[in-house]
């Protein structure tokens, strides 16, 4: 298993977070995003600063995953993507996108865009809290016993 990570909107606790799985676990990294980020000198964790535009990043996981890996994102489309190449997907906020709940997160997505762009003031996303990264820290950990087990 490799980790993606779509690291333009991945909060900095989340990524805290994932340095030390990987370091725990001995699974390698790779953080992708369009601008720099800082990360630990490691030989597991890989930066790849790809070029600004809508969905580089996005696509640039697509084409380097792989069946078994894990991609960590809360792009609805782009976790469809993944799971189609038979790829794990986690969002920052510890929910697993999968085969069985996919479809419902793209319908709601679409529908909570269109009314965005009728006008409707939908409330956008609640800040991230503190359950928010026990969630992920926890589903995070099933995920890679799971993998190395």
């Amino acid at each position: 298993m490799h980790i993606w990570v779509d690291a333009d909107a991945c909060p900095v606790v989340i990524r805290e977070i994932l340095f030390r799985a990987a370091q725990r676990t001995g699974l390698s990294m790779t953080l992708i995003a369009n601008h720099p980020l800082k990360i630990p000198p490691s030989p597991l964790i890989q930066f790849m600063q790809v070029s600004h535009g809508f969905d580089v990043a996005d696509n640039e996981i697509v084409d380097r995953v792989t069946a078994g890996d894990l991609v960590i994102s809360a792009d609805i489309p782009l976790a469809a993507d993944i799971i189609a190449k038979g790829a794990w997907c986690l969002s920052p906020r510890g929910e697993l996108f999968d085969k069985n709940n996919i479809a419902a997160r793209l319908s709601m997505r679409d529908f909570m865009d269109t009314l965005r762009s009728s006008g409707v003031d939908t409330g956008g996303h609640k800040s991230f809290s503190h359950k928010d990264r026990l969630n992920f820290a926890n589903q995070l950990d099933k995920l890679l016993q799971s993998a190395t087990s």
